[in-house]
């Protein structure tokens, strides 16, 4: 595992747990309002912390951390991330992954060993609108829909999140997403930041008036759906 990214504390990236995030380089995914632009596209640049360093971290402060984020990029990509997660847990903290949902194999498989606590997928739109909003084109879904069909079956504690930006997202993508996520444990919409570190410049935020509008479309068929960035 390369971890080029290392964030001590967060309150906010674990749901009611303090926790550290650790960051993976690359993603198969060219997002183009995505805020962390050069650890995807220029992950070679970083250079990596070592595992004596985030190690002698987590368990010197194992009293106030609750969990480790594993974050990217794209984790699932990494070919030691099982070993990796592994090692995290017999330190006896709990583990998120965050991620885009393209390897359900890996995902299933970190599930079945009882290796995550917690599961953040990234579901970029709805399906028609993916390749646009994911930056790869002719993207072939299906992969998401397999971990978003995983996920719905309850075997981890987990969470869907779009991030929302005037460009990408409009009223008829959450009407197809109430379908697609209908029965979801917890669905969050994520405000659009700006920020210099964008893969690609000039996307938007939405209003609070649009994305409660959106929020009720979605209410009818997901019972947990919450607002962040606002």
């Amino acid at each position: 595992m390369k971890i080029i990214g290392f964030e001590k504390l967060t309150l906010v990236d674990y749901p009611e747990k303090v926790a550290a995030i650790l960051f993976t380089g690359g993603c198969n995914m060219r997002c183009p309002y995505c805020h962390n632009g050069e650890l995807v596209l220029h992950p070679d640049l970083f250079p990596p912390f070592s595992d004596d360093k985030i190690f002698s971290y987590l368990k010197k402060r194992k009293g106030v951390l609750d969990a480790v984020v594993i974050s990217g990029g794209e984790p699932t990509l990494q070919s030691g991330l099982k070993e990796y997660v592994k090692k995290i847990k017999d330190t006896g903290l709990l583990v998120k992954l965050d991620t885009n949902g393209t390897r359900p194999d890996v995902v299933e498989d970190l599930v079945s060993s009882s290796l995550l606590d917690y599961v953040a997928m990234d579901v970029k739109n709805s399906l028609e609108s993916y390749a646009m909003t994911c930056g790869v084109e002719d993207f072939d879904t299906s992969s998401v829909e397999e971990t978003i069909s995983f996920l719905k079956e309850g075997r981890v504690a987990y969470e869907f999140r779009t991030t929302v930006t005037r460009e990408t997202h409009a009223e008829k993508n959450f009407i197809s997403l109430a379908s697609l996520l209908e029965g979801a444990e917890a669905y969050y919409l994520q405000n659009f930041v700006p920020n210099e570190n964008t893969i690609v410049k000039g996307f938007s935020p939405m209003s609070y008036e649009e994305l409660n509008n959106y929020m009720g479309i979605l209410r009818k068929t997901i019972g947990n759906v919450q607002l962040r960035n606002i």
